[in-house]
This record gives structure tokens, sequence and C-alpha cells, in this order.
């Protein structure tokens, strides 16, 4: 039970991640290998205002989420829009895009070594235990889990309850379709984009509460987050979930059982297994 609990912890807090790179590769086709970057820098700014300022990481949320939203409208719009429009088709976009963001990766971990250090980093808040079901888990995990819960929860029914949510769904199914229905294409993707960094950022808010991190550590969320989204199926929201919610209770029962050097490993595994068998993710469509 203590293995169940600790990885659907962990699981939801990725979710928020994962729905962050699912917005900018599902629906802006922007494979963005900086994303993790952008968690890091989010947590840094919840440290940073704690330690400074004894804010809360959870009021900090209300200024990162909007300044990580402008950062990334600008980063699309300055960086990734020239790349769209000399891109010939998807496959070049795609080349393009993975070579630009990984080298913005390296230049914002360069950046936040300068500003911040090298040095690992973490803080205690809210670090008390609480008792579930016979056994302790930490109030700040559980806080991070709800604070997520609801965050993608709002973006669901954003998502599938509005306008602006329908024709971001749209251009994520076919943005061709989606422009000759009079939706403007570019606009939404830039909004997809901007809202997915905004969503990165807010989960490395919530993580930096539980887990000690340093500014080089964002790849290794880069790749959980990308595994994440392909097992769930790019673009769909559902799979997600379910895809983050497996990669924590693996992640946690390797952690338990083996070792927790393995974790990793483990999530690579899964991934392995879900392209052999399901390659268009737990929730995609088979191709046509």
């Amino acid at each position: 039970m203590d293995i169940l609990i600790t990885g659907l912890l962990l699981g939801g807090t990725y979710t928020l991640i994962a729905m962050g790179l699912n917005l900018q590769y599902g629906v802006a086709r922007i494979m963005n290998l900086a994303n993790g970057e952008m968690l890091v820098a989010g947590a840094f700014a919840a440290f940073w205002t704690y330690t400074a300022g004894q804010v809360s990481p959870l009021l900090a949320i209300l200024f990162v989420a909007p300044l990580a939203f402008v950062a990334n409208w600008l980063i699309y719009r300055i960086l990734l829009t020239p790349l769209i429009k000399r891109a010939k088709n998807q496959g070049q976009l795609e080349v393009d895009s993975i070579l630009a963001t990984f080298g913005m990766g390296f230049a914002f971990v360069g950046i936040m070594v300068a500003t911040f250090g090298a040095e690992y980093f973490s803080y205690d808040y809210l670090g008390d235990g609480v008792l579930i079901i016979g056994n302790t888990f930490g109030l700040n995990r559980i806080i991070a889990f709800c604070a997520a819960t609801v965050i993608c929860g709002i973006l669901y029914l954003w998502l599938y309850q509005s306008r602006a949510g329908t024709a971001v769904r749209a251009v994520a199914v076919n943005p061709q379709a989606a422009g000759l229905v009079g939706i403007n294409v570019p606009r939404v993707s830039a909004l997809a984009f901007s809202l997915g960094g905004a969503l990165t950022a807010v989960g490395g808010s919530l993580i930096s509460t539980f887990l000690t991190l340093d500014a080089s550590v964002g790849v290794l969320f880069t790749m959980k987050a990308l595994i994440i989204v392909i097992m769930g199926g790019v673009g769909d929201v559902r799979g997600v979930i379910v895809a983050a919610l497996i990669l924590g209770l693996a992640e946690t029962a390797v952690a338990s059982w083996i070792d927790p050097g393995l974790t990793l490993a483990a999530a690579y595994l899964i991934f392995i297994l879900v392209l052999l068998f399901r390659p268009q993710g737990l929730f995609g469509k088979p191709a046509s």
C-alpha cells in the first residue's frame, strides 16, 4: 500500500509536467527538448521566493505561471516561428525544433548555473508526516499531488468545455483542416506552446517542495515527460494521465524493491515495451 500511494503521488505530479510537453508537441508540433530546463527554472523560482522572502511555493505559482507563459510565447515567436515558416514538412520541423531546443536547453543550464550556482538545492516546506492507511507520507507530496490534480482538472475542463479549448484540440487532430474552418492555427499553436511551458514551470515549483534538484537535472525530466507523452499517445490528455501514473508506480516499485538507481532504466523498459506492442500509445489511434 505504501508503494501504491507513493507512486500515485509521484505520478500525479508527473502528469502536470508531461501535460505541458503534450501541448507543445501534440498541438504546436514542437519537440521541446528544453522542457526540463523550464521545470528547473520554476523550481528555482519557488526555492528563491521561499528562502529569500518566506513566500509559499503555492503562492509563487501565481507569478511563476504568467512569467513562464510570456517567456515561452517569446521563445515561440522569436526562435521557433522562423523554423516553422521555412520547414517544408513536419519531418523537417521536428528535426529543426529538436536541434534548436536542444541547444536552448544548454543555454538555459548555463544561465541558471551562472545565476544560482551548480550546487544541489532544496528547502524544508511542509515536511511533516501524514498518516494514511497505516503509512506515513510527506505533507508536501500530498499538497503537490492535490495542486497538480486541481490544475490538470481545470485544464481538462478548459480543453473540453470552452471554444478556445476546442480550437486547441482541433489543431492537435488536424491543423490543415482546423485552418479551413477559420481557426487561426499559428495563434493557437503559440497559445498551446506557451501554456505548456507554464504548466511545466508550475510542475517544477511543486516538485521542488519534496525533491532535491540542481541546474542540470532538467534533461531527466524532459526524458520522463517524453516517455509519458509517447506512452499515452501524442496529443491525448487521458493517455498522459494514465501513463504518468504508470511511470510513478513503476519508479516507486523499482526504488523500493530493487535499487533507486534503476528507476530511469525501468521507465525506459516500459517505454520500449509500449513502442514494441502499441507504438501509437495507450490511447493513440493506429496510423491509417
